[in-house]
């Protein structure tokens, strides 16, 4: 019975210590992306990239299978980097838009800020309580993938109503799905780094983006 107990106990270490270091190689991946990409947005603000329109869609998901498919590699690493630097530079055009305004610089710091405090805030919690909420998955999922399809409607039939609804939805979707991996990510939902890398970049740059859409439609511009 001890030596049950005892194995028991060593397995639980065991689970533990896995568990931070995919936390660790997560969070520190994550950190070099979300630079890189500030660096590539930063060029192509300089650079004053034009708007890539549906040519974000087609580059994103096309690297996105590539990360995917070489996730199990030194090779995944260039991908990550390659997806997100790719989208940094999609990101240039709408901070040069926003930055335009008169009270561009404002809009885009509070959008930063507001990015940054909801996953620090939904990050702790998810780490520090140990809640599952793999229950979500469905339902992200789902909301996504509606939430994808009427952002294509609001861009082709240029309907602005349509599209704050949507950027509204993607800040709740996105903060779910920061809950949805940390929490994966603790309960060994996800073993791939470099997968929950992608998955919190992609939360950061869609929450980051609506509110910066949505901050710049309330505002007095």
């Amino acid at each position: 019975m001890k030596f049950d107990t005892g194995a028991t106990v060593v397995r639980s270490q065991e689970s533990a210590l896995v568990t931070n270091k995919l936390l660790r190689n997560t969070y520190s991946l994550l950190a070099m992306t979300l630079i890189f990409s500030a660096f590539t947005a930063g060029l192509s603000m300089a650079m004053n990239f034009p708007h890539m329109g549906l040519l974000t869609l087609v580059g994103y998901f096309g690297l996105l299978f590539l990360t995917t498919k070489l996730r199990n590699s030194v090779w995944g690493l260039v991908s990550v980097f390659a997806l997100t630097g790719f989208m940094g530079l999609t990101l240039g055009p709408m901070l040069n838009y926003y930055l335009s305004m008169p009270n561009g610089s404002d809009i885009v710091m509070q959008a930063l800020g507001g990015t940054g405090i909801i996953f620090l805030a939904l990050s702790a919690y998810a780490v520090k309580s140990e809640k599952d909420f793999s229950f979500m998955g469905g339902f992200l999922f789902v909301g996504i993938l509606v939430a994808f399809i009427a952002g294509l409607a609001a861009y082709f039939l240029e309907m602005p109503g349509l599209s704050l609804a949507v950027s509204a939805m993607f800040v709740l979707l996105m903060s779910g799905l920061i809950l949805f991996e940390t929490s994966q990510i603790i309960h060994g939902g996800e073993k791939n780094y470099i997968m929950a890398t992608i998955t919190l970049y992609v939360s950061i740059y869609n929450l980051f983006t609506s509110l910066l859409h949505l901050i710049g439609a309330f505002s007095n511009e």
